[in-house]
């Protein structure tokens, strides 16, 4: 019988679409706690036959990728500052940073040991569509949460090695 993927051991790799340009490299590889909006939607266009009655005819339209939304824990480095490559990133495109940086990722489901991949899904050509900063309450004592969401031109399940 086959087995039921385990949705929580998942890692994210971001790097530059174009190779060998000058566009630095986002180093987020398993800082993720939460990834969402794996949707492909196709658009069914319905058509109305005279004399038909009976049904429609439906063709196929466009295909709509929904954004990727990613979720991380606030990522301190060796030095204690805040890791802010994502919100670098998003800001470098608002301030008319030329060649705006696109980056192609891929998700990656790992086995239980964490040795082997089991499901792989590849976007392409990301562009920062919104970065949020934590929710702030000294209340609760959570972790501090980023959320990253992606604007891709391409989305498909990967084969796994």
């Amino acid at each position: 019988m086959p087995e039921l993927l385990q949705t929580f051991r998942f890692h994210v790799t971001l790097t530059p679409s174009a190779p060998g340009t000058k566009v630095p490299g986002i180093c987020v590889d398993g800082g993720f706690a939460e990834c969402s909006g794996l949707v492909l939607e196709a658009d069914v266009r319905e058509y109305l036959e005279g004399g038909r009655n009976d049904g429609v005819i439906r063709r196929v339209g466009r295909v709509k990728l929904s954004p990727l939304v990613l979720k991380r824990g606030m990522l301190a480095g060796g030095s204690g500052e805040v890791n802010n490559e994502l919100w670098h990133w998003l800001t470098s495109m608002v301030s008319g940073a030329l060649p705006v940086a696109r980056y192609d990722g891929e998700i990656r489901v790992d086995d239980p040991s964490g040795n082997q991949p089991l499901a792989r899904w590849i976007f392409e050509r990301g562009l920062p569509l919104k970065v949020a900063g934590p929710t702030l309450n000294a209340k609760t004592g959570e972790i501090a949460v980023e959320e990253l969401q992606i604007a891709h031109q391409g989305l498909r399940l990967g084969l796994t090695p």
